[in-house]
């Protein structure tokens, strides 16, 4: 089988994600009518399977082979459409398409969470996605990512290129391996940023906002990047995996100008080269994992002066470090992380309010998860935000600005229930229960509503699908 050119996979890729997008919502409900028709071993039977030119939905889920000798006779719908379509091209041996698609509905009893969810409840938050891989060489994989993501003011559901890059293997051992990446890469903190757009690999509907916020999601996800990777065996004990990357990250959004600058300029924020680095150590029984993270992001302010004299251009870093905990076993996972975050601003803005500010801030969270059958997984979770650790109640914030104290913390309670209905479908459930309102959405929530509630509800379900 010959090899695909670059452009006729590119070419490809995006024609399949047009197709796709156009008809998620029916291939939402097809596939989880066909996921009933599996046999129990389908999901095993489906890894092993090496032959198949591509990973995609076996034959035998689709709901043709469920409907008996008749369903030949019927027009093929648009799963079968898409089976067909891959096994009449020629595509390399190890290409690999996945895909993803998940609505939630979060209602509020105060404040607005993507959406106005605190008028009668939101459907405000949409994902869904689809990648391909492929690996032209033995030590060349090429990787990307098409993302839609709705969730309020910020996030409009345009498709963007979530990640895509290349990973050339420059060593590999069967105990060590060294390699380079050069792209749009996911930044490497914490144990959830590489994969937080995927909701099967959240532990929750929304992760733990204190250290990966949704309000500044874009600059803190991903970034143009090259990084270094490497893994090695500890002596019988585990694995130490590192990455270390330069990166330019992606701050062109109005959450991230308004969460840094504090208003809504007619200038814009420049992508200044920055530094991230993380290492995780696991024991080879996959029971404990310790890891550590840390970004030195710079970023700068250009005020386009023709429009704007109230606002210098000025500079500031951000430069947080992790520390991150986890216990599994057989039936119950510990997970912890804490974060301190240095925010550093130079005296070039000509605004009081930022001039020379330099506060660290402070996070943490600690969540337990419990699985009752294989299919059900339940998470309790306590999440602390501190915008300035030497002000933790907001009251010195509130009486030098004459803002509301509560802006500067948030203390989350969350409970929720996760059940597996097929290994393609799954539904989830859980409630919050906030006091304070540090990481809630500028835009979502503009002044002009009048003031934010400090003690808040939020209760959301949500239904995501993969392929």
């Amino acid at each position: 089988m010959k090899m695909l050119t670059c452009s006729r996979l590119s070419s490809l890729f995006l024609g399949a994600f047009r197709k796709i997008t156009r008809r998620w919502v029916l291939l939402f409900c097809i596939g989880c009518f066909s996921a009933h028709a599996q046999e129990p071993n389908q999901v095993q039977k489906q890894s092993e399977s090496i032959k198949s030119p591509v990973k995609w939905l076996q034959t035998s889920e689709l709901p043709a082979q469920a409907a008996g000798p008749d369903s030949a006779k019927e027009k093929p719908g648009v799963v079968s459409e898409t089976v067909n379509w891959f096994r009449r091209t020629d595509l390399p041996t190890d290409l690999q398409i996945h895909g993803f698609a998940s609505q939630a509905y979060i209602t509020t009893s105060d404040n607005d969470v993507f959406g106005n969810s605190d008028k009668g409840g939101s459907f405000g938050l949409t994902e869904s996605g689809l990648n391909a891989s492929v690996r032209p060489l033995p030590r060349l994989l090429l990787s990307a990512q098409v993302l839609s993501r709705r969730a309020g003011e910020g996030n409009t559901g345009m498709p963007r290129l979530d990640f895509g890059f290349l990973d050339y293997r420059i060593y590999s051992h069967e105990a060590n391996q060294f390699g380079v990446r050069v792209g749009r890469l996911k930044n490497p903190f914490g144990f959830y940023n590489d994969t937080r757009d995927v909701p099967f690999t959240r532990p929750s509907i929304m992760l733990p906002q204190s250290i990966y916020f949704d309000r500044v999601r874009n600059i803190s996800l991903s970034g143009d990047s090259v990084q270094l990777y490497g893994e090695t065996a500890v002596s019988g004990w585990g694995t130490v995996s590192t990455q270390f990357g330069v990166f330019l990250p992606i701050v062109s959004d109005k959450d991230t100008e308004l969460a840094l600058i504090g208003a809504l300029q007619p200038g814009h924020l420049q992508r200044d080269v920055s530094y991230i680095g993380r290492g995780i150590f696991e024991t080879n029984d996959k029971r404990l994992r310790l890891g550590v993270s840390g970004i030195w992001l710079n970023t700068s302010y250009d005020p386009n002066s023709k429009l704007n004299d109230a606002i210098g251009p000025g500079a500031l870093q951000f430069s947080p470090v992790y520390f991150s905990a986890q216990y599994n076993a057989e039936r119950w996972t510990l997970t912890s992380e804490y974060a301190i975050r240095h925010f550093k601003y130079n005296n070039d803005f000509n605004v009081k309010s930022l001039n020379g500010l330099d506060f660290f801030g402070e996070s943490y969270y600690f969540q337990g998860e419990y699985r009752f059958t294989p299919k059900w997984v339940g998470i309790l979770r306590y999440d602390a935000l501190f915008t300035d650790r030497s002000d933790r109640d907001g009251s010195e914030f509130a009486k030098r600005t004459g803002g509301f104290a509560h802006s500067r913390f948030a203390k989350d309670i969350t409970v929720g229930l996760r059940w597996n209905v097929t290994p393609q479908f799954m539904l989830r459930a859980e409630y919050h229960h906030v006091n304070g309102t540090g990481w809630l959405s500028r835009l979502d929530n503009p002044a002009s509503e009048g003031p934010l509630s400090q003690h808040w509800d939020l209760y959301a379900v949500q239904a995501s699908y993969r392929f």
